[in-house]
């Protein structure tokens, strides 16, 4: 039996129809669930923010009071140190013979005064022969704690307990007197040191609590402001603050960039979001998606943000109140994207 050309071609025909409709139906894009809301208009207190160092609480530099090559050194730059621990020695071989010779001097003129004092007792001596000899003993002894000194100086303790910050010095140096050699510093509790300008300075006061973003370890912190600058750097015009942080875990470190907020005593109305409604785009651009109703899109929306508050943030150019923003499923969005509203 024949196949009949006409009903072949009829065939494909009507198998092509059908896959074309089913890529139409494909093509058509489905809606994406949204959650929306309006941009609301609150009082909030004005936010100083400025950016600062951290320091140790209490920082010492540490040297030997007498010269000589280093022959031991207990902790590298970063290590913790504990308060009294033997950071570093000296090598103690003529400080130790030094205080040898003043012994054996001091045993010298002691025994040459007890036999000058008997003479003395018995009035066969003058007063004042017996009291050079005196008086040759009680140099003698200082000399002898002079040297005992100085053997003792040989070593070098750490007055506090902290971290080492820095090592200036290696064994097998010879070093000098006071030369500053080691940089120990108390981190239980830091400062984190920041400027404020002459203009704000009016709204900061000892005990106002403070938000300290160290950025190295994505963590804020509450401090407390413990100093406040009576004059301003001669250049910048600003006035030094110091905000004290506890350190418990010893996770902040001296040098460390922190990014300081402050309350303000002054507010103003804002425009505010919730955080997570506004993105950011490769260039750092922050922008919104807005809903359009009618059309039933998601349009995206550059917008210039203010200050963060309780987990909104300040909307200072962009949108209006009357806006709806997508507040859930924004993620999934593309600028034109179909949405349906679900708030």
């Amino acid at each position: 039996m024949k196949s009949n050309p006409i009903y072949l071609m009829l065939t494909m025909a009507s198998l092509v129809g059908c896959n074309n409709a089913a890529d139409q139906a494909k093509s058509v894009e489905k809606p994406l669930p949204v959650v929306t809301q309006q941009a609301q208009h609150i009082t909030a207190n004005n936010q100083i923010s400025v950016s600062g160092n951290v320091e140790g609480n209490k920082t010492v530099r540490l040297g030997f009071m007498v010269g000589g090559k280093i022959n031991y050194i207990a902790a590298a730059e970063g290590q913790l140190v504990k308060q009294g621990q033997l950071l570093s020695s000296l090598d103690p071989g003529n400080y130790s013979i030094a205080k040898e010779i003043a012994d054996v001097q001091v045993a010298q003129v002691q025994d040459e005064y007890d036999r000058l004092k008997v003479m003395h007792d018995r009035r066969s001596l003058s007063e004042s022969d017996f009291a050079k000899v005196g008086f040759g003993l009680q140099q003698a002894r200082a000399q002898e704690k002079l040297h005992a000194k100085n053997l003792s100086d040989t070593k070098l303790f750490a007055p506090i307990g902290g971290v080492m910050l820095k090592k200036m010095a290696e064994v097998g140096e010879i070093v000098g007197v006071g030369t500053p050699l080691f940089v120990v510093s108390d981190i239980r509790t830091v400062k984190v040191n920041a400027y404020i300008p002459e203009s704000e300075l009016h709204n900061i006061k000892l005990g106002q609590e403070a938000k300290v973003l160290v950025s190295s370890l994505s963590e804020t912190f509450t401090g407390k402001v413990t100093e406040v600058g009576s004059a301003a750097d001669a250049a910048s015009r600003a006035f030094t603050i110091k905000i004290a942080l506890n350190n418990p875990k010893l996770l902040i470190r001296p040098g460390m960039i922190a990014e300081v907020t402050l309350a303000s005593n002054q507010s103003k109305k804002a425009l505010v979001l919730p955080t997570e409604a506004v993105l950011r785009d490769l260039d750092n651009q922050s922008y919104v998606f807005v809903a359009d109703a009618d059309r039933k899109i998601a349009l995206k929306r550059k917008v210039s943000i203010g200050q963060l508050t309780d987990n909104q943030i300040e909307i200072t150019s962009g949108i209006t109140e009357t806006d709806r923003v997508v507040t859930g499923g924004q993620h999934k969005l593309t600028d034109g994207t179909a949405i349906s509203i679900n708030q």
